[in-house]
């Protein structure tokens, strides 16, 4: 795909003790323990935060079970969108993630000071004792060298050492790039020859380098974003379209062998894939079943923002066949590591009706288009009249449409009053949130980034009267109520 808050002082020792003992609680520290963590949820288009409040920068990772944790390792990058870390956070549940170090950064190697560093994935060599980590690298002002970096560490989560960059087998080219570990036979995926084709190679014993090419089992299809994993005796491929920061429809093949033959494509998810690129499958073996969890990132990059401001989708695979495998969209999903169970679930949906007019807030003609407008309308029951109030912190929230999964917002996060509302694909702007302020037993939703109301234009009463922001006051146009629906 192209292209933390300061904690000083009382309260921030405070949080720091709250912290750890929130991990305490969650697991028993120490590998090799016998932790159990318990089911947790998790929650679908939001970015994560550690056990410090901190944004969890693990873009376009990949994660490794070592003992009772797994180790989540992904791009962090600078504002300018260049290389800054690849960061590792270490998690017994899975939602309870703790930052461990950066363990790649601009001053572990020279041609890393000015570079891009995307899609790391580390796998463990049990013949060297290391554990080896794979990337795309690029030298920070285009994306012309399509390079493959390796690194190593004789720790999960100490600093790597790295060993260069390169073109695989000294010719071909290397963009997106995935790892995966076959009973200690190690493979690398990437995408090759502008993207337009997907190698295969087979990796040297000690993982540094590249002993051979498997195959290029899909020349000119032009798939990025690779994750490979097996289940029972199929291995699977799942990959997206290049079409740069824009979301697309992932598609998989499938293998009895890693060297084939590999089946074509086979569309899976919706036309984009919920608004994300797929990163990792990670399957999760617990006492119960052992299931597979799709891990994708939804690039700040589609709505004009930082890699930095990217958020997570993370989604139960399940699968029709042995040879079949589904994606359904769900806005959270419950994680029982211990159990290995994975389960999609649907949040309550309200309809949200003005004050003084008894219609709810509506998306018209049940667009689920960016821009589309929100007027009021008679209750019906439609998805479009229905909001998912989501917790973004600190008290506010983002109402979602149950129908497009798109954002209630101010259009171009104008702070005037009249700035109309409409429906965006959900970012991290303060233009999306809104508080849920009582007042006088009914409620105004304040907008967090101007202060101002959703306010019924000339409080109408009538279907399609339009929705505003307006300096608060005490008109019964801006006081609103929500039923679960």
């Amino acid at each position: 795909m192209r292209f933390p808050a300061d904690r000083t002082g009382g309260r921030g020792r405070l949080r720091a003790v709250l912290a750890a003992l929130t991990v305490a609680a969650a697991t028993v520290l120490g590998p090799g323990s016998g932790a159990v963590a318990a089911p947790v949820t998790v929650t679908n288009g939001t970015q994560f935060t550690d056990t410090t409040g901190a944004v969890v920068h693990a873009h376009g990772g990949g994660v490794l079970k070592v003992d009772n944790y797994y180790y989540w390792f992904g791009e962090n990058r600078n504002p300018d969108n260049t290389f800054r870390a690849v960061s590792v956070y270490r998690s017994a549940d899975l939602r309870t993630w703790e930052f461990r170090n950066n363990v790649l950064t601009q001053s572990s190697a020279a041609e890393l000071q000015r570079a891009n560093i995307e899609r790391p994935k580390v796998i463990y060599n049990a013949g060297t004792g290391r554990f080896v980590m794979w990337m795309h690298k690029e030298n920070g002002s285009d994306y012309n060298e399509a390079r493959a970096a390796v690194a190593s560490s004789a720790t999960v989560d100490g600093a790597y050492t790295y060993h260069g960059s390169f073109r695989p087998l000294g010719q071909h080219m290397s963009r997106d790039i995935t790892l995966y570990n076959d009973n200690g036979t190690a493979y690398m995926i990437s995408a090759a020859n502008e993207n337009r084709d997907l190698h295969i190679y087979r990796l040297t014993s000690d993982y540094l380098d590249v002993a051979g090419l498997v195959g290029n089992f899909w020349a000119g299809a032009t798939r990025e974003a690779p994750a490979m994993f097996k289940r029972g005796s199929t291995y699977f491929l799942l990959t997206s379209a290049a079409t740069g920061w824009s979301p697309n429809q992932a598609r998989y093949a499938t293998a009895s062998s890693i060297s084939g033959p590999w089946s074509g494509w086979t569309d899976v998810g919706n036309g984009t894939t919920f608004n994300s690129q797929p990163a990792f499958v990670l399957p999760i073996q617990g006492t119960s079943t052992t299931s597979y969890l799709y891990l994708g990132d939804r690039w700040a990059g589609a709505w004009g923002g930082p890699v930095n401001d990217s958020q997570y989708v993370w989604l139960p695979i399940t699968f029709p066949t042995a040879t079949s495998m589904s994606l359904t969209w769900y806005p959270s999903v419950t994680v029982d590591t211990a159990t290995g169970t994975v389960t999609g679930s649907s949040p309550t949906s309200y309809r949200v009706t003005a004050r003084h007019s008894g219609r709810v807030l509506d998306v018209m003609d049940g667009s689920t288009a960016n821009n589309a407008e929100v007027k009021q309308w008679s209750w019906n029951g439609g998805g479009n009249q229905r909001w998912e109030f989501q917790d973004a912190g600190g008290g506010w929230y983002r109402l979602v449409n149950a129908n497009s999964g798109k954002c209630l917002d101010v259009a171009n996060a104008s702070t005037a009053d009249g700035a109309n509302i409409i429906q965006y694909t959900c970012g991290s702007g303060a233009n999306q949130q809104w508080q849920w302020a009582a007042t006088g037993g009914w409620f105004q939703l304040r907008a967090r980034h101007s202060g101002k109301c959703l306010d019924v234009v000339n409080a109408g009463t009538g279907d399609g009267a339009d929705v505003q922001q307006l300096t608060c006051g005490s008109g019964t146009n801006q006081q609103w109520s929500r039923t679960q629906s």
